[in-house]
């Protein structure tokens, strides 16, 4: 138990921290120790990925919350690009809950950790996006950010994760200098986090097995609660970072992390 509480409050501290500095919600740190802190609180090996995932999400609705609080106190979010995003990602984050739910635990297991790799590979080799100090306007009406939204939240609910590792090149490539893009991205994040948290938790599919007590759905509300307290703690500091590193670190950094967390949740099968 105790083992497991302290799993959960470094991971949320991590993801709280990179939330801010990358504009994710930290969601595949989570989901990593979630996998392996949940059997050793009670809940069933069966039901452990898709448990895992959902409460992911539940605590990067706190995650993003303080990040993104952040990041437009200092006024760099790029509100029509996001009000575009924002109503597709509600519609995926709602359906990708539900898909996982139909998948089996390897399936979603297997499917993160393939996800991590080719987004770290992506970052790594890549063509480069925008150049460090441009800023071009024309994405921020773009019609075709709609369906990318939709997009982006059903395969973050899918995963567990706030779509950060998405959004942000998605921005920068249409565009959008890197740090507004990390800043647009972690309050589009609260969409996805927000619907396909509510749909795990409000699920027409019955877990497989009893889930311990605090579980609504698949959300395990005491382990989110737990990771939710280290997360709120370091997302504005990441915020803080973010700003004054070049985004070829933010890539690198992101792209080591992704790593890191896809051998952990292979390895955790």
């Amino acid at each position: 138990m105790f083992f497991s509480i302290t799993v959960l409050l470094l991971a949320g501290a991590s993801a709280g921290f990179l939330g801010g500095l990358l504009g994710i919600g930290g969601g595949l740190l989570v989901v990593a120790a979630l996998s392996l802190a949940l059997p050793a609180l009670g809940v069933p090996k069966a039901d452990v990925m898709h448990v895992a995932v959902a409460t992911s999400m539940a605590t990067i609705v706190l995650t993003l919350a303080s990040s993104a609080t952040a990041h437009i106190r200092r006024g760099t979010v790029v509100w029509p690009s996001w009000a575009w995003l924002a109503p597709g990602m509600v519609i995926g984050g709602i359906a990708g809950a539900h898909v996982a739910q139909w998948l089996s635990a390897q399936t979603l297991r297997w499917g993160i950790t393939a996800f991590c790799a080719l987004t770290a590979g992506r970052m790594v080799f890549g063509r480069k996006g925008t150049p460090e100090g441009a800023d071009s306007g024309r994405v921020a009406r773009s019609p075709w950010l709609l369906p990318a939204g939709v997009g982006i939240g059903a395969i973050s609910a899918v995963i567990g994760i706030g779509g950060g590792s998405m959004t942000v090149p998605l921005l920068m490539a249409l565009g959008v200098k890197p740090v507004k893009a990390v800043s647009t991205s972690a309050v589009c994040g609260l969409a996805i986090a927000i619907s396909s948290a509510g749909a795990y938790a409000l699920s027409v599919h019955a877990p497989r097995h009893a889930l311990p007590w605090g579980s609504v759905g698949y959300l395990y509300l005491p382990a989110a609660a737990i990771a939710a307290l280290g997360s709120m703690t370091l997302a504005p500091v990441g915020a803080h970072v973010a700003h004054t590193i070049p985004s070829t670190a933010l890539k690198r950094v992101f792209a080591v992390f992704l790593v890191v967390v896809g051998v952990v949740i292979a390895l955790g099968g």
